[in-house]
């Protein structure tokens, strides 16, 4: 399979598929090696972005998706007549971010950490995909732990949780204020 034929076939793929694909799981299909894959993924991308296509590749971690640019997500939104996602509320952001920072994590960490009832918000973020249950814990009651999705990626225009920003070293400042001056 030559280049162009290997930058359609993925092209193909990844439209048909509507949501995210680990490379290797491509690669298999293909019966490519990865590194293959991974050229066809840089190349396709490099080729949407000079035509400037209406799409564009997304990488997150791993996987690969065909996404719409996002000029033209409200035209496409209108054609389609979706509706706007409701936008997530503060107490899902501060359960949001929890999440992201500890994964996997149980409801009573969350809850602990932000000294409120988040049974809620943790049913609502899961049902916007934003979050999934990741197993259960071997305690009593066996408590369900939860990560974040590839779609949450996708909403914060991450490829991985790396890509986070660190968070405020608040314990650090604190001992600043807190150490005695040199001064006379």
């Amino acid at each position: 399979m030559n280049q162009q034929e290997l930058q359609g076939a993925l092209e193909a793929i990844l439209f048909a598929a509507g949501d995210p694909l680990p490379v290797k799981r491509i690669a298999v299909a293909l019966d490519l090696e990865v590194s293959e894959v991974e050229g066809a993924v840089t190349a396709l991308t490099e080729a949407l972005e000079a035509r400037e296509s209406g799409l564009v590749l997304k990488r997150l971690g791993d996987q690969v998706q065909l996404c719409t640019r996002t000029e033209f997500s409200e035209p496409v939104r209108q054609v389609l007549a979706m509706k706007k996602n409701t936008p997530l509320s503060g107490a899902a952001f501060e359960v949001l971010a929890v999440i992201a920072y500890n994964q996997p994590v149980t409801k009573s960490f969350v809850e602990q950490v932000r000294g409120v009832d988040c049974s809620g918000v943790i049913t609502s973020l899961t049902q916007k995909g934003l979050i999934e249950e990741k197993g259960r814990l071997d305690l009593p009651g066996r408590p369900i732990v939860y990560g974040t999705t590839p779609a949450f990626l996708r909403c914060f225009c991450i490829e991985s949780l790396e890509e986070l920003p660190p968070l405020p070293e608040k314990e650090l400042s604190e001992a600043e204020e807190e150490a005695p001056s040199d001064e006379p």
